[in-house]
């Protein structure tokens, strides 16, 4: 690998590479935008696939007039989907870990040769992308993995280790889904007093003892031991208990510095460096206009974010449970969220919703926190997730896979922002959206979320904030430690 061994400038350069897919661009985006505020030329790494389905959604002039923020793009080693969706998340893990590091390690090479950009000084990977470490190694420079889990979420995947060796994991017996095995408790997880087996990251709920994602996931947790430093987006009044509890499992430093989105609200003043975006899908933005129109907390949102499939007969039921709700609703549909099959809805359920429900493929971020918007159904991914608790907006919860379900029990049984959606029938869906819109318990929980999102704003605020503090102690300490001791 090539290295510069004099350049006059001492400008920070981090490579940023996020796990291939729209829920962890979208955070490494942020953090690469705080970076570059902070001094740092920036080279954001997509896959081919994704590189090219970002130009397509937001357009050639993607960096037009922003200096020292740059895409590039390297394979996935996968074949290129026919549609417009994520990959295949078990395959793409594969693929990414037995083949990226060679391309990665050109890159560097190539940047490092190149008169128009400073050396490399730092690396900071997603935490699904820890093959980054050898690179990281060779270089002899910091890296720093980012976890875009939850901290309870990251948490319980550190657990799976001792979830094997403890026999709770694989199961011999396919019928474990149906005799309690979901219900057993465990109690010695750190920083969480107690957790079902139902409520650890999906992965888990195998008989296949050759599981690709849990030894996946079991090898991540390890390797992220040789981190310079692990950050999360979320903020320590939220995740306190846990946070302080990775001390006792991680050799490197855990750095709270979430919610991203508010640090970047309170740091980004050039107006080009806004407008970079990361939606893979084309933005419908006339939804904005059209909540404008409604009453403060008077629309359920609905979004499953971009992984997220369901069976036809689920968003049948789901449709219907909406619509005699009699509430209004605005519902991000994706033309793959049903498995395998496009999505089409009812004709009856069309015409029955036409003047109170708007039907969307993709949406702007700033939907959250539109006054119009009073709850949010939503899969319990955590950006939607912290995006909801940032903007004080109460939640109906259905977890579909893997740390989807921790967020989901947090949200409902200790923040108190949340209900869950167990069972998918029309009538359940809509005593749960009455419930959440217009009753006691729905108030109870908004009064809740309005205090989280009180305490996000601090922690994200200059210049005592305990995320604002975090971030710039990561930086200074881990991604500019190195600089300042040359």
């Amino acid at each position: 690998m090539g290295t510069r061994k004099i350049y006059p400038q001492r400008k920070p350069h981090a490579v940023c590479i996020p796990y291939p897919a729209q829920g962890h661009i979208n955070p490494m985006l942020k953090l690469g935008k705080l970076l570059h505020v902070r001094g740092f030329h920036i080279t954001f790494v997509n896959t081919e696939y994704n590189h090219k389905r970002l130009l397509k959604s937001r357009g050639p002039n993607l960096l037009n007039g922003v200096s020292s923020f740059s895409f590039v793009a390297i394979p996935d080693g996968l074949p290129e989907p026919d549609g417009d969706a994520t990959q295949d998340i078990s395959s793409l893990c594969e693929s990414t870990k037995r083949t990226c590091l060679t391309p990665f390690r050109n890159l560097f090479f190539k940047l490092n040769n190149c008169l128009d950009v400073p050396p490399v000084t730092c690396i900071v990977s997603d935490g699904a992308m820890s093959f980054t470490l050898d690179a990281a190694k060779e270089l002899g420079i910091p890296e720093v993995l980012f976890w875009t889990t939850s901290a309870c979420g990251f948490m319980c995947y550190m657990q799976y280790r001792r979830l094997v060796q403890l026999g709770f994991t694989p199961l011999k017996e396919s019928s474990y889904m149906t005799n309690g095995y979901l219900d057993t408790s465990i109690d010695w997880v750190p920083g969480i007093k107690e957790i079902q087996l139902k409520d650890v990251p999906s992965f888990i709920r195998t008989t296949n003892p050759q599981e690709f994602m849990m030894d996946f996931i079991q090898g991540e947790c390890e390797r992220a031991q040789k981190a310079s430093a692990i950050i999360v987006n979320t903020f320590d009044a939220l995740e306190h208990n846990v946070l302080d509890a990775f001390s006792s499992i991680l050799l490197p430093p855990i750095y709270s510095i979430g919610p991203l989105n508010l640090l970047l609200n309170n740091a980004v003043t050039n107006e080009d460096l806004k407008t970079i975006g990361s939606n893979l899908w084309k933005e419908e933005s006339q939804c904005l206009e059209w909540l404008n129109s409604k009453e403060p907390n008077s629309v359920i949102y609905v979004n499953f974010g971009s992984i997220t499939v369901m069976t036809s007969d689920q968003l049948v039921e789901l449709a219907w449970g909406l619509a005699n709700s009699n509430k209004t609703f605005l519902w991000v549909i994706r033309p793959d969220l049903v498995a395998g099959e496009n999505s089409i809805l009812p004709l009856e359920f069309l015409k029955e919703t036409r003047n109170r429900g708007m039907l969307l493929s993709w949406c702007p971020q700033e939907v959250l926190g539109h006054h119009a918007v009073g709850g949010f159904l939503t899969h319990c991914g955590w950006n939607s997730t912290l995006e909801s608790v940032c903007e004080g907006v109460p939640m109906l919860c259905w977890p579909f896979f893997a740390e989807q379900q921790t967020n989901c029990r947090f949200c409902c049984k200790e923040w108190g922002v949340g209900l869950e959606i167990d069972d998918v029938k029309r009538e359940k869906i809509e005593g749960l959206v009455r419930e959440l819109m217009e009753r006691q318990k729905g108030q109870k929980m908004k009064a809740r979320a309005l205090e989280w999102k009180k305490l996000a704003k601090y922690a994200a605020s200059s210049p005592h904030g305990s995320s604002f503090v975090n971030m710039d102690n990561m930086v200074g300490h881990v991604l500019k430690g190195k600089i300042a001791k040359n």
